[in-house]
């Protein structure tokens, strides 16, 4: 019998928190339109989250580096006008709020304000300490981000599995227990190994959710597009393609075309 609620009439943090003492796992997937988001919502999706991995997959960057604040917020308020009980968290993208917690919070303040989101998302530990603190002082709920950060991507030179030595997997784990101390509600983990990430999970009270971090964490997070199969190149271990969307589209707009192009459509029940 499956222990997913969807009588549960709006995820907050506190239910978050519910989640993890009780052992029921947390399911995550991004969201960045109306349409989708709904969709998702109404499948029971516990967070959503407007990632500024919209920079690839709506925008067609190559990095997350290039969307601006001003995008993360529209795409945003696209999907919290659609959701009825999901938890939104909105990535505050590069730039934002690196090195200036004044900056930081007027960022933070302006996502909350402009989007109606329920939280924002923040990669890094002990650098960003002072804007993480700053952002909650003024009420705002903060999830952190560690491990591989793509916003850090040009840092590291490379997207392979992050914390592999002793001491990165040290700093990882004592920068998890700093923003837990900060008073960050959540925090994801992405691409580490599995035995790190469920150090973290049992180090920390509040919720730790992996992408490519293995199961022993509270909850799971994919980027919607991959998990859909409307991606195609990107081939992680961590991915499972629960659908092939790219070939449904693409069969259903040949289709289309085919009859069209055959004055098939519209036919004679079709037309006013």
């Amino acid at each position: 019998m499956s222990v997913h609620k969807k009588d549960i009439k709006k995820i907050t943090t506190h239910q978050l928190q519910e989640m993890k003492n009780r052992g029921e796992k947390i399911a995550m997937l991004t969201a960045y339109d109306f349409s989708m988001a709904k969709i998702l919502d109404a499948a029971g999706i516990d967070v959503l989250l407007v990632g500024d991995s919209a920079s690839n997959v709506m925008a067609g960057n190559e990095t997350t580096l290039p969307i601006t604040l001003d995008q993360m917020i529209y795409h945003a308020t696209s999907v919290v006008k659609a959701v009825e009980r999901a938890f939104v968290i909105v990535d505050i993208p590069f730039g934002s709020y690196q090195g200036n917690s004044s900056e930081a919070l007027r960022s933070a303040i302006r996502i909350m304000k402009e989007s109606g989101a329920h939280a924002v998302k923040m990669e890094g530990g002990s650098e960003i300490k002072e804007s993480v603190t700053r952002i909650l002082s003024a009420g705002v709920p903060v999830m952190g981000h560690l491990g591989l950060t793509p916003q850090s991507i040009f840092k590291f030179g490379t997207y392979t599995v992050r914390a592999k030595e002793e001491e990165e997997a040290n700093k990882l784990l004592e920068d998890a227990k700093l923003l837990e101390e900060c008073g960050c509600f959540s925090i994801v983990l992405e691409k580490i190994p599995a035995h790190l990430a469920k150090k973290v999970a049992e180090a920390v009270s509040i919720p730790i959710i992996g992408i490519g971090a293995g199961p022993d964490v509270d909850g799971q997070v994919l980027v919607m597009q991959d998990m859909l199969g409307i991606t195609k190149e990107f081939k992680p271990r961590f991915l499972r393609r629960y659908a092939d969307l790219y070939t449904s589209v693409t069969d259903a707009v040949s289709h289309y075309i085919e009859d069209v192009k055959a004055k098939d459509f519209p036919n004679e029940e079709e037309k006013y």
